[in-house]
């Protein structure tokens, strides 16, 4: 399709430029809010020039040439890799997975600002983040009356559109004109105290619009694309991602036979990755059937499970699918339309759907302790891995609760099952069950001591089993009776890995 077929309005379509000529227009010091949830329907073109503008501008002598990065969630080497690589972020928000943003931030060259998703929309429409000056969108096509197409994420575009100053919009030829009508995005204030019940009570249920608004008079620049979403590769399900499945398969299998969750479970919400693939690949096998999901992400694994019948609908913000898997998913849109929406992630998020649903919401972490506390961000307690993406939302306000990991990490020289987390984001009021290769915890109505017990049990490698033992005994004896620790030989459970140079 012809980008005169995609840019249909004719104000927008006498202000196509060059991504290089957009890019000038941003000027540095700006806060610039870019499409993107994922590796999926981020600006593939604008970020990149601005990366070459900033870096020429560093090169000429002038240190203060960045801007601050809102987006949705993580995105790409094309976005985040290529502005942190011309040093030209000076803050970034709300959630990062990119490995240069990561050293810069953990050597302190770039500020980060780690926050749950769903917040993001709230703090942004109330100030609380600063101004917005540019929005930097994605989209597949532009309508007669102005209306945007969506891309492959939905994430804060919405926000970003509302709220930003002046817009700049990438028209991606190389995403399918298929894609429309796939989002459901919401209209009216969503801000207190004007905020109304969100009227929906379904993952199917459709509350909104398929397009995005944006005024045109902010449009200052149209640039025509042509640029696939970059597709990550998932590893297929090995023996300590499949035992981790089959441990949470059985809980649910016992949970429906207990009659504490129906015979079609409830809405699942999965992380991203390889053990969230897994446990989507061990459902397939599973006996239930006639299953829904409100989620993030759709990934391969659910995809996987809408080929196989057992998942009727997804709703999700965003696709985060491997290459095959994206082409095969595009080739068949008319098919998975009637399956599948995506939304903003304010509603994708957002904590009165997750309890009103009833999701079961399953999400990796770093490591557990023995009460179940969870860190999921930080290696050591002080170096930040990606941030906390939206398993906050999720474990806070589901159904149930459910953190995943292998029990070890560093080929078995650190348990990810310790006596206490160097860094808290979920604490032990928020943290239902823990799963391992191991076996799987059910914490739910027991006190401190009853947790530490079942959890070194159920899923601590056997290799530091004694030790944590050892350690609950002891502190039983020394500390308190309630959540008994040894403060000082807690926060010091890694420190041998630590002198031994190899972090």
């Amino acid at each position: 399709m012809a980008a005169d077929d995609r840019i249909r309005h004719p104000g927008l379509a006498a202000r196509v430029m060059q991504a290089e000529a957009a890019a000038t227009l941003i000027e540095p010091g700006a806060s610039v809010g870019m499409s993107g949830f994922t590796a999926a329907g981020y600006p593939k073109a604008v970020p990149q020039a601005l990366a070459h503008r900033l870096a020429a501008l560093h090169a000429a002598g002038q240190a203060d040439a960045r801007i601050s990065l809102w987006t949705g969630a993580s995105t790409a080497p094309e976005l985040d890799g290529a502005l942190a690589q011309a040093q030209g972020i000076s803050l970034r928000l709300p959630y990062q997975s990119d490995p240069t943003c990561r050293k810069q931030i953990n050597e302190g060259r770039m500020l980060y600002t780690d926050i749950h998703l769903s917040h993001v929309p709230q703090l942004a429409r109330y100030g609380s983040l600063g101004p917005l000056d540019w929005a930097v969108i994605e989209v597949v096509g532009i309508l007669p009356d102005g209306r945007l197409i969506p891309s492959t994420s939905v994430g804060n575009n919405k926000t970003w559109l509302d709220l930003a100053k002046r817009v700049i919009l990438e028209v991606n030829l190389a995403q399918s004109p298929a894609l429309e009508g796939l989002h459901d995005i919401q209209t009216g204030s969503d801000l207190p105290p004007h905020r109304q019940p969100i009227p929906l009570t379904h993952p199917a249920d459709r509350i909104g619009e398929p397009y995005l608004q944006c005024d045109p008079d902010k449009v200052a620049a149209v640039v025509i694309t042509h640029q696939r979403d970059r597709h990550g590769a998932f590893d297929p399900p090995n023996a300590t991602s499949s035992a981790i499945a089959g441990h949470l398969v059985e809980f649910l299998r016992h949970e429906v036979a207990q009659q504490r969750l129906p015979a079609d479970l409830l809405p699942l919400q999965s992380g991203v990755g390889n053990t969230a693939n897994a446990v989507m690949a061990a459902l397939v096998k599973a006996p239930f059937t006639n299953l829904t999901a409100f989620t993030e992400v759709l990934q391969d694994g659910m995809l996987d499970l809408l080929d196989a019948g057992k998942l009727q609908f997804v709703s999700a913000a965003a696709l985060s699918l491997s290459a095959e898997r994206a082409r095969a998913f595009i080739g068949r849109l008319d098919h998975y339309r009637k399956q599948v929406v995506l939304r903003p992630q304010g509603i994708s998020n957002h904590p009165e759907l997750i309890r009103r649903l009833g999701v079961i919401a399953m999400n990796a972490m770093i490591e557990a302790d023995l009460y179940g506390n969870v860190n999921s961000t930080h290696i050591m307690g002080t170096r930040i891995m990606n941030g906390i993406g939206g398993s906050g939302d999720f474990a806070r306000n589901a159904f149930l609760s459910i953190f995943m990991s292998p029990s070890t990490a560093k080929d078995g020289a650190i348990s990810c099952i310790v006596p206490m987390v160097s860094h808290h984001d979920h604490t032990e009021h928020d943290v239902q069950v823990i799963v391992t290769e191991q076996g799987l915890a059910d914490l739910r109505g027991l006190a401190p001591t009853q947790r530490a017990a079942l959890v070194i049990e159920r899923c601590a490698h056997p290799a530091y089993r004694d030790r944590l033992r050892d350690y609950l005994a002891r502190a039983r004896k020394e500390g308190g009776q309630h959540t008994p620790h040894l403060l000082g030989e807690a926060l010091g459970w890694h420190a041998n890995y630590v002198r031994s140079g190899k972090m």
